[in-house]
């Protein structure tokens, strides 16, 4: 499983962008957690290119290998107020 190139926090924070749902790290790619867009968002240079217009729809057993694969899925922001509390 390759690591998340970025902080954990902004990985917590993104979602896609069209389905406003959470992102899963897989293969290199952030991946739509949601069935219906399967939208996939390429990193560049450890910068997510959160786009709709640059993402590639999955087909679906594309989408749900991703979803089936080894990979953190974003947690939130709750999670990263967590993190932070005193």
């Amino acid at each position: 499983m390759d690591p998340i190139p970025f902080d954990q926090d902004l990985f917590d924070l993104l979602v896609c962008p069209q389905a406003r749902t959470p992102l899963k790290w897989v293969g290199g790619r952030l991946v739509s957690t949601d069935p219906a867009t399967r939208r996939s968002y390429r990193v560049d240079g450890d910068i997510p290119v959160m786009l709709v217009d640059e993402s590639i729809q999955l087909d679906e057993a594309a989408w749900r290998s991703a979803m089936d694969a080894a990979g953190p899925v974003g947690a939130g922001a709750e999670a990263v107020r967590a993190r932070h509390r005193a």
